[in-house]
């Protein structure tokens, strides 16, 4: 880490993202003992995702000197009663001490967009992808709350490349192997093939890192 330490920042998150902070903390790159999570998939409910993440970064503020907040930019949160209100505005108002990962949203955080299109022309022949991350498995039924097979039929087969999940925490192998039926209906239900790629998890602690030396300024 270069001497980089989270000793005095608390991490708040969307839960879709704690396989991988939690790995991170484990292998004793985020040493931090502050880690917060909102409930997953909240980007389909933006008046609570706001409220949670609000009191999530409050309760932090208690806990350490500064936060980090680990939510995409341009897709988690669309406020469409105020489309003028971002992430940014959101996270601009609870001052200095507060800062956001630079990323769009969560498989941003695992491979940039030209590492995507690489994997993708790899796994799919360059056709258009479904990106999901392990907690997109893991927490499907929130993810996807309210989808019923119509609104599933409408999004996923239009990704002619299927569902690719940039695993950066080795979930999926443990998942096929463990519960192979319970991937196999997911699919099903996407009405497209899944497969995983494994990935480091290199670009999501330069990102975090580069947000550490942010609020290091403050």
């Amino acid at each position: 880490m270069n001497g980089t330490s989270f000793a005095d920042i608390a991490v708040v998150a969307c839960g879709t993202m704690s396989l991988e902070l939690r790995a991170l903390r484990e292998s004793g790159f985020l040493d931090t003992e502050h880690l917060f999570f909102t409930a997953p998939g909240l980007h389909q409910e933006p008046a609570e995702l706001e409220r949670q993440l609000l009191a999530r970064i409050e309760h932090a503020k208690t806990k350490a000197d500064k936060v980090l907040v680990v939510f995409g930019g341009a897709f988690c949160y669309v406020n469409v009663r105020e489309p003028t209100r971002t992430m940014s505005q959101v996270i601009a108002e609870q001052g200095p001490r507060v800062a956001r990962i630079e990323a769009t949203h969560c498989m941003d955080m695992i491979a940039n967009e030209e590492e995507r299109e690489q994997i993708a022309q790899e796994l799919a022949g360059g056709a258009k992808v479904w990106w999901m991350t392990p907690g997109w498995v893991k927490y499907r039924h929130e993810v996807f709350k309210g989808w019923d097979e119509a609104r599933a039929n409408e999004n996923f087969p239009k990704h002619e490349g299927g569902a690719i999940v940039l695993d950066g925490v080795g979930y999926c192998e443990q998942y096929v192997a463990e519960q192979p039926e319970d991937l196999l209906e997911y699919a099903d239900w996407m009405g497209v093939a899944m497969q995983s790629y494994p990935v480091t998890l290199d670009r999501f602690k330069s990102l975090l890192l580069e947000q550490v030396r942010v609020l290091d300024q403050v």
